[in-house]
């Protein structure tokens, strides 16, 4: 399982460049140099009020007021330079990021719906600039600081030594647990904005329709529903925030207590014990202004962390979705690669050993071996990775072990490409090109769609009520068709242009009974004529059709 909290690390850090990285280290020892000052800020501070008050030359007072205000001052300027450095950071990583967007959108490469490139470029980029400003500078300090205190604070006193190392760990436990409901919680929040701005922008372009139909404020009605889900996922985050920062507060404030009743006591002759008798039998009183001025940046660190935790969760979920982003754009890629070298040997595909990490989600996939001219089905309940298979199979993810094998070599970067000329992928959300309906199915143009493709996945009623037939321009985002026909063009497609493996999500969703048996129909003649058909499926009757089924469970914690 180490490899685990690598992967997790890497997904957010890999959206750094060279430059933001190094800026954003410097930083990081800017900051925590900055909090150390305040041990020889508090000694002085602690040392001239306890002159003052044993009667010392006011020359003492004053020396340590001195050294106070000039360490004061080059503590400032670390800490100003430090979150310049960190600013600059975000703001270089920010550009870099939105900059390679719109190249890739503006050479479509991929087609990615335009109101999930805005929620991008605006909303869910802009939360990588908390995470690098605020966590990254926090994570230096904590590494640092709360040993640094403890080893000044236990030659001191070993119970207020005690009382800090008691408490102390009890934060980053709770952040742990809190931070997993929290990254969740902005993952899911991620999710609901980008659906939100998909909704509006839909509802932009089809507004002339909605009116003709009458259909306005049943329109009005389904984004009020999906707005009243983004408030409750918005209202989901913020209750961690809030849960979290008052269990952290509440410890911190319990320990920072019981290091000023034990200090109080002590002055006051009532506790005798809690010294090593280094500096004296007892506790003076600079020593115990010393341990109460270091007992609250003792968690101070702690709970920089705990509450730019937050902004981690949502920097992983913007990071995922950047993901995201790239594996919709290579499977838009699929089956072109006309040019690639053909992959020699049967389609064949042979999975051994193998564990994926996704996001913060470990994957872990039975040995499977499909093909050649058969078919399988991968059943089981969400989340266990039935996508995340086909997505290896197709060469969009790389396994952290085991091997995968395709056509009897290793699927690596060497015969990818090959391989995928090979693939037809169906996936469950499906980005059709703004591209006439011809060209997205042929590949041409003036490419041959022939009637005889178009009937067998059952598409050709709703292809000659599309306004210009196989010439209509469907748009980005698909708008003419639904999601269950959107896959059939899929389907239609793979059988044009001659895939002989096809990789199909749930491809029976969305359709009514009679369309989805003649989905499984067509699938398992793909089988029979020779073609090596493996899907993920929630259906029972398509997975019954195929020639095998696979189980898939969750991977072990």
């Amino acid at each position: 399982m180490s490899s685990g909290p690598e992967r997790k690390r890497s997904r957010a850090e890999s959206l750094l460049g060279a430059e933001a990285r190094h800026q954003l280290n410097l930083a990081g020892r800017l900051s925590a140099l900055a909090a150390v000052l305040w041990l020889p800020q508090a000694a002085a501070l602690a040392w001239g009020i306890a002159g003052w008050v044993e009667g010392a030359p006011l020359s003492r007072t004053l020396w340590m007021a001195l050294a106070f205000t000039l360490v004061g001052f080059f503590r400032g300027w670390a800490e100003r330079r430090a979150a310049r450095l960190a600013y600059r950071a975000a703001d270089e990583t920010l550009h870099a990021q939105r900059q390679a967007l719109l190249n890739r959108e503006a050479l479509r490469v991929g087609e990615t719906s335009s109101a999930a490139l805005a929620a991008l470029l605006t909303e869910k980029l802009a939360a990588l600039g908390p995470w690098i400003t605020r966590f990254r500078p926090a994570m230096a300090r904590a590494r640092v600081l709360p040993l640094l205190y403890l080893a000044v604070i236990l030659p001191i006193s070993w119970a207020a030594g005690l009382v800090l190392l008691v408490a102390g760990p009890l934060i980053p436990l709770f952040m742990a647990l809190v931070g997993m409901a929290a990254q969740d919680a902005s993952r899911k929040q991620m999710v609901e904005l980008g659906a939100m701005n998909t909704l509006l922008i839909d509802r932009i372009s089809a507004l002339p329709d909605l009116l003709l139909l009458n259909a306005a404020e049943a329109s009005r009605a389904a984004f009020e529903v999906r707005a009243e889900a983004l408030r409750e996922r918005t209202m989901a985050v913020l209750r961690v925030a809030f849960l979290s920062s008052t269990v952290l507060e509440l410890f911190s404030a319990l320990g920072v207590a019981m290091v000023a009743v034990y200090v109080g006591f002590s002055l006051l002759g009532e506790i005798g014990i809690g010294t090593w008798g280094l500096f004296g039998p007892e506790l003076t009183l600079f020593q115990g202004l010393f341990l109460l001025l270091l007992a609250p940046d003792f968690f101070q660190p702690l709970r920089d962390l705990a509450s730019a935790w937050h902004d981690k969760a949502a920097a992983e979920a913007v990071a995922d979705d950047l993901a995201a982003l790239h594996t919709s754009e290579a499977i838009a890629v699929l089956g072109q690669g006309a040019e690639a070298v053909a992959l020699a040997g049967p389609a064949t595909v042979t999975l051994t050993g193998v564990r994926v990490w996704r996001g913060a989600q470990s994957v872990v996939l039975p040995d499977v071996e499909a093909g050649p001219a058969g078919s399988l089905a991968l059943r089981g309940p969400s989340g266990v990775g039935k996508s995340t298979a086909l997505d290896l199979i197709a060469g969009l993810l790389v396994p952290s072990q085991g091997e995968l094998r395709v056509a009897g070599q290793a699927l690596d970067h060497a015969t990818a490409d090959a391989w995928r000329a090979r693939l037809a992928y169906v996936p469950q959300l499906v980005h059709i090109p703004e591209l006439s309906l011809r060209a997205f199915l042929s590949g041409k143009p003036d490419g041959e769609v022939p009637l005889e493709a178009l009937r067998r996945v059952r598409a050709e009623r709703f292809v000659a009520a599309l306004p210009e037939g196989l010439e209509t321009v469907l748009g980005e985002s698909g708008a003419g068709v639904s999601g269950g026909e959107a896959r059939r063009l899929l389907l239609a497609r793979a059988l044009i242009r001659g895939a002989d493996v096809i990789l199909a999500d749930e491809p029976t969703a969305d359709l009514d009974a009679s369309t989805g048996a003649a989905i499984i129909a067509l699938l398992k003649g793909l089988s029979d004529e020779g073609r090596t058909v493996i899907v993920a499926t929630h259906d029972p009757a398509l997975a019954r059709a195929m020639d095998r089924i696979v189980d898939l469970e969750a991977a072990p914690c």
